[in-house]
Formats: C-alpha cells, structure tokens, sequence
C-alpha cells in the first residue's frame, strides 16, 4: 500500500507551515488530520507573530472585551494571532492597529479626531461629517481656511522594521443620493497655488520633509508623509507627523482629513502617492 501526505508525521508536516505565510498555513490545514494538527501547534504560529506580541495582547486585556480575554482560559499561539489580525482600538477608541494576515505585520489607523487640527472647533472652517467611508465612521471637512495645519503624535513600540506613514485625505464632500455616491468640488480650492509640506520626526533622532500637490478630486489618497525605522521591539519609539499649507496670501478649502495610517513599507493599498523630498 503506497503512502500518502496523510501518512506524514506531524512534525514534519509543521516543518513545512512554519516557511508559508498565515493564509498559507490555514489553507494546507484543510489538506489532512497531519496538517490540521500540526497547523494548531503554538511554535508555528509563534514564529508567525511579532516579536513582542505580549506587549500587543496588552492592548487587547486592557480595551474593550478585555476583561472577558483575560478570563478567558490562556489563549494558544493561533488564538491569539488571530485575535490581532482582527483591529484592535485604544485611546478610547480613536486609534487601532491589527496585523495583516499575510506576514503578520503591524499596521495602524489613527483618526482624524486624535490629530490636532488648526481651528477645528470653530464650524465656519471645520465640521465633523459621519460616513461610512471612514474606518472610524467620521471625517474632518475643511471649508475654507487661511492656515491648514493638521498634526499627530504616536507613542509605540513597533516590531523591528521600517514603516511609512500616509495622510489619507480626500478633495471635495460626497453624500449619498438615490443611493449613489456624489461628490461635490463647489469648495475645492487653493491646493494648486502651493504644495502641501509634510514632516516626520521621531524620538530616536530620525526626520522627513517633503511636499507634494493634493490632486485627484473625488478619491480617497494616501499621501505619503515619511518612512521611519524602528530598531527595538522593546523600546517606545515616539513619532510626531505632520501635514501643512500655511501661506496665508490665499484660503484653500474642500479638503476631507479622515485618518492617519502606518503601514510597513511597501504594502501598498489605495491610491498612494508618494511626496518629494524638499531641498529646503
């Protein structure tokens, strides 16, 4: 009688899921009882996990649901994975991170309510407009304004690596009629007279200028802000980013901020432009 891949011994069967990616893995689970029992073993998918994971789980024990987490019975590597694939919110819910599934990267959303934006109580510049476009169900729309200035503030520790940093903003309002989406640029104006400057500084001593013009009316842009690196899994890395067009010899207006997003550098998502770097 021949012997099959579900004659494969456990171990060896791990062996093999511990070089493929999450998806990889869950997909090979469905092969044979080999692989479906080797694909729930922790030191698979602890190699699949961020080195400091602990510190990442802290988030998940002390936001919502944590209490009923941490009463849970102890979570298995595979468990847990799966837990911060799925976003996970802090600082009451106006940030979140989450791993993406593939590489089990940290990636990360911070919305526009968390940013400091320049006269943004003041409603003859500034309204807060819920939609469903937004991660966070809210984005910041600017009327019309003298000096735009919108900045943000991170502190982190992010597994090793380099991530890139992006604005995503949107040139002109979009409501719903007769369920279709409608955007109007009545209010778009000012973004082509001066280019928008970006900035990222970080605690450890790292720095990033750039400009680019906003362009694009009626879509989301990421506009890229940054990279950065991060050389010590166990160390808060302090980030301050920043995007502005303060030249107050025009107003500019019909801009929508909805988030800040850190991702690592070179996962690519929607309509992403990269700025270029000042010689200033």
């Amino acid at each position: 009688m021949g012997v099959g891949l579900g004659d494969l011994p456990e171990l060896c069967a791990a062996q093999v899921l511990l070089r493929l990616d999450a998806p990889e893995i869950c997909r090979l689970a469905r092969l044979n009882h080999a692989f479906r029992g080797a694909a729930g073993a922790d030191f698979v998918w602890e190699a699949k996990l961020p080195e400091n994971y602990r510190y990442l789980v802290s988030f998940v024990e002390g936001g919502g649901g944590g209490e009923r987490w941490r009463r849970r019975r102890p979570a298995g590597k595979k468990e847990i994975y799966a837990r911060l694939a799925r976003p996970v919110p802090f600082d009451g819910g106006l940030k979140e991170f989450w791993l993406e599934k593939s590489k089990g990267r940290v990636c990360m959303a911070l919305s526009s309510k968390s940013l400091v934006i320049t006269g943004v109580d003041d409603r003859r510049y500034w309204q807060h407009i819920p939609t469903a476009e937004s991660r966070f169900h809210s984005v910041a729309y600017l009327q019309q304004i003298w000096w735009f200035e919108v900045v943000g503030e991170m502190d982190f520790c992010f597994p090793v690596g380099t991530y890139s940093i992006y604005f995503r903003v949107h040139l002109g309002k979009f409501y719903k009629r007769f369920g279709r989406r409608v955007c109007s640029t009545e209010h778009v104006h000012g973004w082509d007279k001066k280019p928008v400057r970006f900035q990222l500084s970080t605690s450890d001593g790292q720095h990033s200028l750039s400009q680019c013009s906003l362009g694009e009316p009626g879509s989301w842009v990421l506009y890229h802000a940054g990279d950065f690196v991060a050389s010590k899994p166990d160390q808060t890395i302090k980030l301050k980013f920043s995007m502005a067009q303060i030249d107050c010899t025009h107003t500019k207006g019909g801009l929508c901020v909805d988030s800040v997003l850190i991702y690592p550098k070179g996962f690519q998502q929607e309509g992403m432009v990269r700025s270029q770097k000042c010689r200033c």
